[in-house]
């Protein structure tokens, strides 16, 4: 993931999937909102959000990413 993605103001959050998310998974979504990072359920978009600062999700990233 770009980091240029996530430090920009957005009003309104553009989500976007797992390139090895398929339409049967169970998957998150990730969108840039303003100063932070949204996190939800792919599958109940509706559903409550975690939202972390940029720092915090590049520590998660790495620590998941290996």
């Amino acid at each position: 993931m770009n980091r240029r993605t996530f430090t920009q103001a957005r009003t309104t959050p553009n989500w976007f999937k797992s390139s090895y998310s398929s339409a049967d998974s169970y998957c998150v979504e990730v969108a840039d909102f303003g100063p932070r990072l949204a996190v939800r359920d792919s599958k109940v978009t509706d559903s409550p959000r975690l939202s972390f600062s940029p720092a915090s999700w590049d520590r998660f990233a790495r620590t998941v990413g290996g």
